[in-house]
Formats: structure tokens, sequence, C-alpha cells
């Protein structure tokens, strides 16, 4: 028999709305939460606009909820993420005057904050390959579920991934030619200099221009009222990692490494780099800890076991978990879905890692 929680979720299922699919299938849901009978969700629209014309949908989801056996009462609230969208938004692309790129402009001594975020991770590596745009793409939609307003910010100016990763290809569009309007999927606001560019145009740009777009890429961006931005670094200690450091006022780092003797050695270098820095560690993360054979259920450690871990305690950090080396995380990420925007065993070691973040005030 499914308990409260799929029946809830099964009757909201049903609840068509404006544009084709459901509340559920188009991922509008967040903050539900139960108290005995009691049921509280948001419908988090992603402007006023499509907020006024979820509102019949909102009716219905509240009578839907009400029917459900075990529920004695409800309440929804409907929201929008962001303000009205500028006219000048809908055009197909940037003001001709908007130029990703440029030398930094002069700014204030030491970190800044960004106006109107609370809170900013960046998510590090000390070397590629080790998943960490997979778990910045999948740790932000799972905050996103759990009922905070997320930004994810790709400054992996050489190689953006995040683009495919959260399935959105449109340009952003510039009202002024220097505002920047972001992109919204499955509940989070993101951009990434991917977005500007051809898929395949490679970006060779020295230093100061690799500067010169993350300051705009964090400036000029209209993120609007965040919680938390997740911030998707490029591997290695270089130029980004050294500007925003020195930049930009950090929540912390969260490192993620395999737990191969390789991808350590060069995990203890960004962790030495932000000790250097004075950019607050948050934990550590293992990922591709471990394989399940789909044919006959055998556990394999392909990459090793338990290294960050025993690393995070021998430096005194928090371990943030262990996250599984699995077909359909690479598959999700390549469709554009994030594995942590559905069900399942995946998506529960994501939302579990951002249940860990939120109760530690981290996000």
């Amino acid at each position: 028999m499914p308990d409260l929680r799929d029946s809830v979720l099964e009757a909201l299922g049903r609840i068509e709305i404006p544009g084709g699919g459901s509340l559920t299938g188009r991922d509008l849901i967040r903050a539900l939460s139960f108290e005995g009978g009691k049921v509280r969700f948001v419908i988090e629209a992603e402007n006023p606009e499509q907020a006024r014309m979820l509102e019949p949908a909102r009716i219905a989801a509240e009578a839907a909820v009400r029917a459900v056996p075990g529920v004695t009462d409800v309440a929804v609230v409907l929201t929008a993420h962001g303000p009205a969208a500028p006219k000048a938004a809908h055009s197909h692309g940037p003001a001709p005057g908007l130029k990703i790129g440029q030398h930094p402009t002069p700014a204030p001594a030491g970190p800044q904050r960004i106006s109107g975020i609370d809170r900013i991770i960046a998510i590090a590596s000390g070397k590629g390959g080790v998943g960490k745009s997979t778990v910045a793409s999948n740790l932000a939609v799972a905050l996103a579920r759990q009922g905070r307003l997320v930004g994810l910010l790709d400054a992996d100016i050489y190689g953006p991934s995040q683009p495919r990763m959260m399935g959105v290809s449109k340009r952003p569009a510039s009202p002024d030619g220097k505002t920047i309007i972001p992109l919204q999927a499955h509940g989070v606001t993101m951009m990434s200099i991917g977005l500007m560019l051809k898929e395949d145009e490679a970006v060779i740009w020295r230093g100061p221009m690799i500067m010169g777009a993350l300051q705009q890429l964090l400036g000029q961006v209209e993120w609007g009222g965040l919680d938390i931005l997740i911030i998707d670094l490029p591997p290695g200690t270089g130029d980004i990692q050294l500007t925003l450091c020195q930049r930009t006022h950090l929540t912390g780092a969260i490192v993620v490494s395999t737990p191969q003797d390789v991808a350590l050695l060069d995990a203890r270098k960004a962790l030495d780099m932000f000790q250097k820095l004075k950019t607050p560690v948050l934990g550590l993360i293992e990922n591709m800890s471990s394989y399940i054979c789909p044919a006959c259920g055998h556990e394999a450690h392909i990459f090793g076991h338990g290294g960050v871990a025993a690393d995070a305690v021998r430096l005194g950090l928090p371990f943030l978990g262990e996250l599984p080396l699995h077909l359909d995380v690479r598959l999700a990420g390549d469709s554009g879905t994030p594995v942590a925007a559905g069900e399942g065993p995946l998506a529960q070691a994501y939302a579990a890692l951002a249940a860990r973040l939120v109760a530690g005030g981290m996000a």
C-alpha cells in the first residue's frame, strides 16, 4: 500500500498545466512536507505571468490532495521564482553590445557579496574527470527540490558542460547590452558561457579575459533572490579559482574526488589552495565510490574505496558522503535531466547530501 507521500505525489501528477505536462512532471512542486495528516507544499512558477496561469492548477491541486485518504488539511502556496521578464528578454539573443570575455574592470579590494544571494558554494576538484560537474548539477537540483531558491553558475570557461547536463540551449537575452537574463531548468536558475557559444566552439583566451568573463557572469547576470548559488569550478588551481576566492565572498567550497590515489593527490592541492586563500572548506565528497553490477548485483570498488573519508578524518574536515558510479547518472546528464530530478536510490543519494548541507546551515 503506498504511503501518504506517494499518494500525494500521484495526485499532483494528475494535475495538468498550461503548455502540457503535470505539476510533478514539470518539476513545479517545492517544500512538500507532512505533519500528521496536514500537507503543505509550494507551486513555484518561473515568473508572475506563469503564476497567474497556474492559479486553476493550484485550486485543482488543493482539491486533489484533500481527497487523498489520510489527508486532514492542505496548505498550498503559489509563488513565482523571479520577477516578470523584461520585454526585451523575449528577443532571440543578447543585445548587440553584450560581449563576454572582456578584461576585468576595477573592483573594490577584498571579497565582495553578490546582491540578493545568501550563500555561495564552490564545487571544486583537483583534477578533471572525477564528476565534479555532475555533482554540481545534481546537488543544485536536489537543493531546489527541498525548497531552496538555487542558482547554478558554470565557471568552467574552457570546458562548460552544464548546458548539456541541465538540458538548456537557448541563448540568454540581454535587454540593455549589459544585463544578462539567466535561464531556468529543473527549478534552478542557471548560467554558463556555453550558452553564449556554439556547442563545439573553443574558448581561446588568456588569463585576463577569463577573469573578466567570470566577473561578468557573477555581476551582470540577473540572479534575483537566491538562497544559494552553486558554482561549478574548472579543475585545478588556476585563474578562475584565484579570482573567485579573492573577489567574491564565498560561504565555502566542497571538494569532490574519486577514492583513487592519483585523484586524491590533486584533491589535496585544491584543499591547500583554499586554505591559503582563506576560503572555508565545507567538506569532501567521494564520487564513484562503488559500482553495482546490473547483471549479478556484485559490488565493486573500481577506483578504490574510503580514501576521501580517510583524508577528511586526517585533515579534520567534514565528510559529506559517498556517491555511486552508475550508468543512469551518466545517461541522465547526457539527456539533460539530472538524476536528482527523478526518484529512486540515485536521486536519494543527492537528496541526502542536500539535506546534510541544509541541516548544517550551509545551504
